[in-house]
């Protein structure tokens, strides 16, 4: 049986409020949160890709590294993991898959469906490629 649930966090406002749902989530459950970052650097060779790669890095701990401190605030469990040579889509599908996730949680970002659809949101892709359920979860909307 599947169990826990794997969060896409960027640090944006969609994906603070899909934390504060997977956190919730999780604790309900009882089951582990596996907070996740990923982004691949424009190019893939030279020490140009090592700079981004490094950047990268950097902020994906400290975003994971606050994921993970609002979890344990709570109450939850929460790993991170922490990928700066893969798309989005690709690292939290095979993540999931991997840890057997009953879950992929992650932030919408207030696009038009069409503008998602055409630019290929993360949200958009993980709805139509994950064989896992995927709950997509508003940014707040401001006023």
């Amino acid at each position: 049986m599947a169990t826990g649930l794997v969060l896409g966090f960027d640090g944006s406002e969609g994906s603070r409020a899909a934390l504060a749902v997977a956190i919730e989530l999780a604790g309900k459950l009882g089951e582990p949160l596996h907070a996740a970052y990923a982004a691949a650097p424009p190019t893939n060779v030279g020490e140009e890709a090592r700079e981004h790669r490094h950047a990268l890095e950097s902020i994906g701990a400290g975003l994971l590294g606050e994921a993970l401190a609002a979890a344990a605030v709570a109450g939850v469990h929460a790993e991170s993991h922490l990928e700066t040579i893969a798309r989005p889509v690709d690292m939290l599908t095979q993540l999931a898959d991997s840890l057997d996730a009953r879950l992929i949680v992650v932030g919408s970002y207030s696009e038009s469906p069409l503008r998602g659809a055409i630019l290929g949101s993360t949200p958009h892709k993980l709805l139509h490629l994950s064989e896992r359920p995927v709950l997509a979860v508003p940014a707040p909307r401001a006023d």
